[in-house]
This record gives structure tokens, C-alpha cells and sequence, in this order.
């Protein structure tokens, strides 16, 4: 029997010294808004103040190196996880002679895996948060999926992933419900964990110092560029 969570935590996934960058940064940026869950503004579920750097020219080569982190992190799980790729499609090499296998998955190069994932697969918006010490958090238990949005781009969500920018505070610990696991922050580390209720988690209240993290999702490329339509 599998003890497997799914929980990939990749420690070293971007350095400290880019990593204080980036909060530095964030700490004298415009445009920091209060944070929002899907319903909306709602303070008492998440305390937060974010940035939404994919929405912002002047972050393009931080969002290029955090998606860079990521995908060194994504080859990682899918090749401990290869059913996260496979599952839910079947895949074939281009000539159409082999069909992918959880065993061929787990042993391909990356020059040979990264065009399959960024074929599956597309980085999601990404979110600069800032918890202040000892009030911020988001202590509504929650997961990733859910069906609001007309274009249907919520449940197109896999995986999630979090980047811890900082580690010099007590607490702040991202929390599984059903896993029963709390993963503590280190600056650097990237966690990658599946978006539906069964990895449902919360964010705890960081103590003595405020938190700051990067944080998006793993989407499945929509349905018309995976099956594009016969020719003719």
C-alpha cells in the first residue's frame, strides 16, 4: 500500500540571495492590493497583501526566473509522479510509435520531457503575497479547484506550487488537512502539491517577523491546443 501524499517539496529551488531580491523589490513596488480568495475580498479567510507580477511588465524577468525554478521543480514530480502527465491523457512520441509509460516518463531526459510538459501543460498567473507577523495568514482550509469563472480556467488547475521567499519567522507553516503534514518555510524551497479538496490546505500565521512567498498553479493547456481539430 501507497504512503505516497504527493507533496513535493524542492529545497534549494532559488537562492537566498534572489530570493531577498525579490522582497526588496516587492517591498517598494506599486500596485499591492489586499488579498483576494475566489469569493473576493474576505480578510477574515486570507489577511494578505499581493502583487500579481504576471500582470506587470516591469516583473517579466522575475516571473521568467520563478518559472524557471518551476520547471526544474515540475520535471522532479512528474518523474517521481509520472501518472500526473499520463493519467489523464495518452500520450505518444510524435511519430506516433510509443506510447508514453509511467517507466518511460520517469527515465526521460529533460531535453526530451520539457516539450511534453509545455505541451500539457502552462504556468499560471504569478502572485507576490506579504503576510504581516503575527496578524497575516490565510487560515480558511481551502483547495485550488473551483467552477466560477465562464472560461472554466480554475479547473484547469493541477497543481499548485509555492515559493518561500523568507524563513526568519516562527510559524507560517503551509498546512494539509488529510495528509496531516505541515510544511515549514525555508527560504528558496518550492513546494508542489495537486489543486483538488483532497490536498486541501491553509496558510498559518507567521509569528516574530512577516512571511513573503511566490505562489500560482500548473494548468492544463486548453482543450483546443492539446486536440486541435482534423485538418479539412
Amino acid at each position: 500500500m501507497s504512503t505516497e501524499d504527493f507533496i513535493l517539496v524542492v529545497d534549494d529551488a532559488l537562492d537566498r540571495a534572489t530570493c531577498a531580491a525579490i522582497i526588496q523589490r516587492f517591498r517598494s513596488s506599486a500596485g499591492i492590493v489586499p488579498g483576494r480568495v475566489g469569493g473576493g475580498f474576505m480578510p477574515d479567510l486570507k489577511d494578505s497583501r499581493d502583487l500579481t507580477i504576471s500582470d506587470h511588465a516591469t516583473w517579466r524577468d522575475v516571473e521568467a526566473a520563478l518559472n524557471g525554478a518551476l520547471m526544474q521543480a515540475l520535471l522532479r514530480y512528474v518523474r517521481k509522479y509520472p501518472f500526473v502527465l499520463i493519467a489523464p491523457l495518452m500520450l505518444q512520441t510524435p511519430d506516433g510509435g510509443t506510447r508514453l509509460t509511467a517507466e518511460i516518463v520517469a527515465s526521460m531526459p529533460d531535453a526530451a520531457l520539457v516539450p511534453v510538459l509545455q505541451y500539457v501543460f502552462r504556468p499560471g498567473t504569478i502572485n507576490l503575497q506579504h503576510y504581516l507577523a503575527d496578524r497575516g495568514g490565510y487560515p480558511y482550509w481551502h483547495c485550488e479547484l473551483y467552477p466560477r469563472d465562464a472560461h472554466a480556467e480554475t479547473l484547469h488547475r493541477w497543481l499548485l506550487w509555492t515559493l518561500y521567499l523568507n524563513d526568519d519567522f516562527e510559524d507560517g507553516e503551509t498546512e494539509f488537512f488529510y495528509q496531516g503534514r505541515m510544511v515549514k518555510p525555508r527560504a528558496g524551497s518550492l513546494l508542489i502539491a495537486p489543486t483538488a479538496f483532497t490536498h486541501t490546505h491553509r496558510g498559518n500565521r507567521p509569528r516574530g517577523n512577516d512571511k513573503f512567498i511566490a505562489t500560482s498553479w500548473i494548468l492544463f493547456q486548453r482543450a483546443e491546443q492539446i486536440f486541435p481539430p482534423a485538418p479539412g
